[in-house]
C-alpha cells in the first residue's frame, strides 16, 4: 500500500508548482560551482515541467537526488538549504509530502541570511502561503500531520526537527485554516 504522504499523481503534479515557487523564491542564495548551478537549474526546469504535466513520475523519481548533491557545492549555509528546497521540490513526483520539504527549507534559507530576523522568517512563511492556490490547499490538507505517519518525509526525522519542522507545523496549521 502507497503512503498517504505520496498523494495522487495529480496531486504531486498540483503541488510541485508550489514547491517550487517556494524554492525559487530562495536560489538566489545559492552560489556554488558551474556545475553544481546547472545541476540546480535542470532540477528547476524538470519540476517546472512535472507540475505542467510533461515527464513521468518514475522519470523524475530517478533523477530527484541530484539537486540534493549539488547542495553540498554550496559557497553558504543560506545556499545549502536554498539548493536543498530546490531537492524537495523535485521530489515531489516521488511523495508529495516533499512540497512541504521544499518550503520549510525555503524558510531556513531566509534564516540562514545575514540580515534574517524572526520578521523575515515569518514575511517567508506568509509569502509562501500567499502563493497557494485552493487546488494546491485541497492537495496538501490530504497529507497527514507532521510526526503522525513513519511512511515518509513527515516521520519524526530531519523535517520534524529545528525550523525545519516548526515551520511545516505552522504551514499545516495555516493550510488547515486553523492559524489564519
Amino acid at each position: 500500500m502507497a503512503s498517504v504522504q505520496t498523494l495522487s499523481e495529480a496531486d504531486r503534479r498540483v503541488v510541485a508548482r508550489w514547491a517550487l515557487a517556494c524554492a525559487e523564491h530562495v536560489l538566489p542564495l545559492f552560489e556554488a560551482d558551474a556545475a553544481a548551478e546547472a545541476e540546480i537549474r535542470d532540477a528547476v526546469d524538470r519540476t517546472r515541467a512535472y507540475s505542467a504535466g510533461e515527464g513521468s513520475s518514475a522519470g523524475e523519481i530517478r533523477k530527484r537526488l541530484i539537486a540534493g548533491r549539488a547542495a553540498k557545492a554550496a559557497s553558504s549555509p543560506a545556499g545549502t538549504a536554498a539548493a536543498r528546497s530546490v531537492a524537495q521540490a523535485a521530489a515531489v513526483a516521488h511523495m508529495g509530502a516533499h512540497a512541504l520539504g521544499a518550503a520549510a527549507y525555503a524558510v531556513k534559507a531566509v534564516s540562514l541570511t545575514d540580515a534574517a530576523t524572526p520578521d523575515h522568517v515569518q514575511q517567508e512563511i506568509d509569502w509562501q502561503v500567499a502563493q497557494l492556490t485552493d487546488r494546491e490547499r485541497a492537495a496538501l490538507r490530504l497529507l497527514p500531520p507532521l510526526g503522525s505517519d513513519a511512511s515518509g518525509p513527515l516521520g519524526e526525522g530531519l523535517l520534524a526537527r529545528g525550523i525545519l519542522g516548526d515551520t511545516i507545523r505552522q504551514l499545516q496549521s495555516r493550510i488547515s485554516g486553523e492559524g489564519q
